[in-house]
């Protein structure tokens, strides 16, 4: 956003990013601090931030790209204050997850069968491998984009994702029944 932008230019801007990219900002904040209203004040605080700071924004890549690196950071600081890893648990896939499109008792447990087979796999991931295949699943973002918003070299995003998803192959197969 340029300066030379009326503030009705940039409430639409900002109104559009919200549509846009507020599902994939929250879903992302979601599977990281696994508390519902949590996520919902971060995302709060990530167009908070990002409003503030229209003035000063150039276009750079695109703004999901940006408003996820401002989340990231914002959960990265957290984590750091609060002492702790931020990780996924079942109940947080269950409820960022789309809900089944049938409302068939043995399908709803084929796929909570499914999502505590991820969330065991995912457990198995480095904090690193975890961010990156987040921002790639919820963000769906390029791995140049995602090198920006985790502040490394894009083969190093590569490689966590790499690794990530051999991992999580291996441990879904081995507990496959």
């Amino acid at each position: 956003m340029t300066s030379g932008n009326t503030h009705a230019d940039d409430y639409q801007r900002f109104a559009d990013w919200g549509r846009d990219h507020g599902q994939a900002v929250r879903g992302y904040l979601l599977a990281m601090v696994r508390r519902t209203n949590l996520a919902d004040d971060l995302t709060q605080e990530v167009f908070s931030r990002a409003w503030q700071a229209r003035r000063r924004y150039r276009e750079q890549g695109s703004p999901r790209s940006y408003l996820l690196r401002i989340a990231d950071r914002l959960v990265i600081d957290r984590s750091r204050k609060a002492g702790r890893e931020v990780n996924l648990d079942e109940d947080t896939w269950r409820q960022i997850e789309p809900a089944g499109r049938t409302a068939e008792p043995i399908d709803n447990l084929v796929q909570a069968e499914a999502i505590g087979q991820l969330t065991a796999a995912l457990d198995r991931l480095s904090p690193a491998q975890r961010r990156v295949l987040l921002l790639r699943y919820y963000g769906q973002l390029s791995f140049a984009e995602i090198a920006e918003v985790v502040g490394c070299p894009i083969s190093t995003a590569l490689s966590h994702s790499r690794r990530g998803l051999q991992t999580l192959r291996k441990t879904l197969v081995e507990d496959a029944p």
